[in-house]
This record gives C-alpha cells, structure tokens and sequence, in this order.
C-alpha cells in the first residue's frame, strides 16, 4: 500500500477505531503514479519488441518469397532439360527407363 493510503488509514484509525480490513483492499485495487509508470515503461518496451518482431517476420517472408520463385525457376529448368534430353534420347535411338 502506497504512503498516502497508509496515511488515510491511519487517520482513520485513530478518529473512528480500527477500519475494517476490507477498506484496506479496497486501497489495493487502484493503481498509484509509479504503476503506472511501470505499465509505462513496459508497454514501452514491448512496443520495441514488437516492432523488432515485425521488421524479422516482414524480412523472413521476403526471404520465403524469393526462395519460391527462385524454386518455381530451377523447376522450369530442370523441366526443360528433362524435354530436351527425352529428344536427344529419341534422335539418337535410346530407351530410357525410369
């Protein structure tokens, strides 16, 4: 419990008797300045990460993207060296087997 609720309890402590303990939980539930410092300061901090998180997932799918047509190509490739050895294979008379 943060000092100026420690006071106001205390106060009321002394002017009506000992305060129930369920008004001292109730203290407990707000958030004080520096809590919400730290939420602050934490958000902060996971917006940094999240961002940095971004800029890896952004780059990572760029990467993924290139791979891909750089596969679709060799694909066209081999497919058409396949094509081209199947002719020679029949011009010159070979069976080939698979």
């Amino acid at each position: 419990m943060n000092q100026e609720f420690s006071e106001l309890v205390k106060y009321l402590d002394e002017k009506f008797g000992k305060v129930d303990t369920r008004f001292n939980k109730l203290f407990n539930v707000f958030a004080t300045k520096e809590d919400v410092q730290d939420i602050k300061k934490d958000i902060g901090g996971l917006k940094g990460s999240l961002e940095a998180l971004t800029i890896s997932v952004d780059k990572l799918a760029k990467a993924v993207g290139d791979m891909h047509q750089e596969y679709i190509a060799i694909i066209a490739t081999v497919d058409r060296h396949e094509k081209w050895i199947k002719q020679i294979a029949e011009k010159l008379g070979v069976k080939l087997e698979h």
